[in-house]
């Protein structure tokens, strides 16, 4: 392999991973899911809130974050949901999700450059399947560590992406804690896990299996 070929293998593979992963986080903006495992995880009981505000609120928490404007001003009964600190940790997320869709996008800009420049050759789907095999063990090693550890590596998680102290808040008294509990974001990440895995799995048979013979 050319050592251009070897450099845009790891483009391609690195893209992939990028583009799976938002593809796959996308799945779960919606209210569909998120009302289902609100509902699951007791949110409107551990609130205080009424299934039909409850929805409402997040729904409005899911239009601020996808859509915008980051107002997070939700109210239920003429009172605001979420105090100053929910809110500034609601646009932290928001400006986390902003910045992955502009790696998302660069990823799906760097595959379809990269497919032009590969004019069929069989590297640009080996290195497509290449990086839906390294997407799916860190998937797996993820899982195995959030079965014996999942507090400690959400909070990793956190740390990684915010600042300390601005994502802790209190379930007896937070409501963004409440709307949005422990169980919610366990069972959101099992989901999210197994559509990684299988988009992955088949681009994974597309770049390295039977599918690489078409």
């Amino acid at each position: 392999m050319k050592a251009s070929e070897a450099i845009l293998s790891v483009i391609v593979a690195a893209a992939t991973i990028v583009v799976i992963v938002g593809v796959s986080v996308v799945a779960f903006l919606n209210p569909i899911w998120v009302d289902f495992e609100q509902d699951r995880s007791g949110a409107g009981q551990l609130s205080g809130y009424a299934a039909a505000d409850v929805h409402a609120v997040t729904n409005g928490v899911l239009s601020d974050l996808v859509v915008g404007p980051p107002a997070f001003a939700q109210e239920v009964g003429g009172s605001p949901v979420f105090n100053d600190r929910e809110r500034a940790h609601l646009e932290d997320v928001r400006s986390v999700f902003f910045a992955f869709s502009v790696l998302v996008l660069l990823g799906v800009v760097a595959l379809v450059l990269a497919r032009i420049a590969a004019r069929g050759a069989a590297w640009y789907r080996r290195a497509v399947g290449f990086g839906a095999v390294a997407l799916i063990v860190a998937v797996v090693i993820g899982a195995v560590v959030s079965l014996v550890a999942f507090d400690q590596a959400f909070e990793v998680f956190h740390e990684l992406f915010f600042a300390g102290g601005t994502y802790t808040f209190d379930p007896s008294t937070d409501r963004l804690v409440q709307l949005f509990p422990i169980q919610f974001w366990e069972e959101t990440t099992l989901a999210l896990g197994v559509v990684l895995v299988v988009i992955s799995s088949v681009f994974a048979w597309w770049g390295l299996g039977r599918g690489a013979d078409a």
